[in-house]
């Protein structure tokens, strides 16, 4: 019997938001006929495909997990029903399955498996930021989270700042929320005053938040941010520009 296809489904923001407001018809109708899911979360996999709507009653489902805690060696076991034949769809916790997920590893296992792999159309927190900064969008990269110690996250900034200037790119960057406003304040004391810096936080849902500005416009208006998903991003001016500065200054004297 040949394998069956992994279907990779983006799931809402925020767990009051309805599939159907952020996912389209096609979407929709791919995830109808599965019952065969790996999923971040059981509980919140359940409450979105109870609202998404399954062909299956929910609980013929069967939905097991791949969170950050999964040993490597359980992996070839969440692919044995898709290589035996059935469809099977992959959901993370919030927004798009393997992008800063878990669900990455059952991707490349699917790939060496010669299981056919099939994104969804769907919310990505990072790309809806990214879009709404006004940043620079042909180059950016996402580095995760920061270090929470004041010193190493501190210098982890700096470093992801020279980075931006190097490359003349965007950088995106995640916290837990309950320490947002602890980043938000690092990076306002870190980088430098010209450097932009984009905060978008509740995306999709009705308290969505996103502002851009320079760092020395952010410490002029400070702004607290809430403690909800939020993704930070980045913009140094290039290195070129902040050598060439000083000079024409000596010039101009």
């Amino acid at each position: 019997m040949p394998a069956g296809r992994l279907w990779l489904i983006p799931t809402p923001l925020g767990a009051d938001s309805d599939p159907r407001a952020v996912l389209p018809a096609a979407t929709l109708a791919a995830i109808e006929p599965l019952d065969y899911f790996v999923v971040e979360n059981a509980r919140s996999a359940r409450a979105f495909l109870k609202a998404a709507g399954t062909r299956a009653p929910l609980q013929a489902l069967e939905l097991r997990v791949l969170d950050e805690h999964t040993p490597a060696g359980e992996i070839p076991a969440l692919l044995a029903p898709i290589l035996a034949g059935r469809d099977g769809g992959l959901l993370s916790e919030a927004g798009a399955p393997a992008i800063a997920d878990p669900g990455a590893a059952l991707v490349a296992a699917a790939h060496a498996a010669g299981v056919v792999v099939r994104p969804l159309v769907g919310p990505s927190s990072l790309l809806l930021a990214l879009m709404a900064s006004g940043l620079e969008g042909q180059r950016f990269a996402f580095a995760g989270y920061v270090p929470a110690q004041a010193e190493a996250r501190a210098s982890a900034l700096r470093e992801l700042e020279r980075r931006s200037a190097r490359n003349a790119e965007t950088v995106l960057v995640i916290e837990t929320p309950y320490r947002n406003q602890a980043l938000l304040d690092a990076m306002l004391q870190t980088l430098a005053a010209d450097t932009r810096l984009m905060v978008a936080s509740e995306l999709t849902l009705p308290a969505e938040r996103i502002v851009a500005d320079s760092v020395a416009g952010w410490r002029a208006a400070p702004r607290a941010l809430p403690k909800a998903p939020a993704v930070f991003g980045l913009l140094a001016q290039p290195a070129s520009a902040r050598a060439e500065g000083p000079a024409r200054s000596r010039r101009a004297r």
